[in-house]
């Protein structure tokens, strides 16, 4: 069974950072490229980040420069570095995988606030 955990989130003050994880399970990790979408509130789910099996990687534009997304494959892990936080980065992030199935994780809670 695949599962996606993430952990990471919290409040922090404008300019802060965070490193977001995500946990996998049940696949092979390593030929599989892993995403992070965020969601605020009253608003969709919104692509952040992605990185291929290989690591190229690719931003949405409001968090290039900002975040950097990498990954473990000998521990199963995604991770999002987040630097300069706004406070319009507050939202629930979203780890995702894609086989011939979709999978999110539950997801985790970031508030950026003072």
């Amino acid at each position: 069974q695949v599962q996606l955990v993430e952990s990471g989130g919290g409040l922090v003050q404008p300019g802060g950072s965070l490193r977001l994880s995500c946990a996998t399970s049940g696949i092979r990790f390593d030929i599989y490229a892993m995403a992070w979408y965020r969601q605020a509130p009253g608003k969709q789910r919104e692509f952040v980040a992605n990185i291929s099996s290989s690591g190229r990687r690719n931003y949405t534009d409001f968090v290039k420069g900002r975040f950097t997304i990498s990954r473990d494959n000998a521990k199963n892990l995604v991770y999002l570095q987040m630097n300069s936080l706004k406070p319009e980065d507050t939202a629930v992030y979203y780890c995702y995988l894609r086989t011939n199935l979709d999978y999110w994780g539950q997801g985790t809670q970031v508030t950026v606030s003072a």
